[in-house]
């Protein structure tokens, strides 16, 4: 009878000093503390790697492209401008005119690269 006493005395003290585990989240994004947005921030800046001195080189292509567009309709379609509607290829760029209940709606595809821009000139 002692023993089943002593393990009895045991098993409620145990449960006396147990605690229950709580998970709380360090991201503010997911209800953290807002002080550590400032800490997540460095810690993510210090491991990335990429470099930010190219600026704007990655946009090359969209100045070649507004060049083209405005040689292409400024030299073809004299002060209108208005390009013809359907399909047509100039250089490295493939255009596709049509109307839509938004407007004048200009696809472009790189030939070579496979990029593809919308214009939408609303009505």
């Amino acid at each position: 009878m002692k023993p089943i006493i002593t393990l009895l005395f045991l098993i409620v003290s145990s449960y006396g000093f147990a605690q229950q585990l709580v998970y709380t989240p360090v991201n503010p994004a997911f209800g953290g503390d807002p002080f550590n947005y400032t800490w997540l921030l460095n810690s993510a800046n210090a491991q990335n790697s990429f470099d930010d001195d190219t600026g704007l080189a990655g946009f090359e292509g969209l100045t070649d492209l507004t060049s083209n567009l405005d040689g292409q309709f400024g030299n073809q379609f004299g002060q209108n401008n208005t390009p013809p509607l359907g399909t047509s290829t100039e250089g490295n760029f493939e255009y596709e005119v049509f109307e839509s209940t938004a407007g004048l709606v200009i696809n472009v595809l790189n030939i070579i690269t496979g990029e593809a821009s919308q214009i939408i000139i609303p009505n």
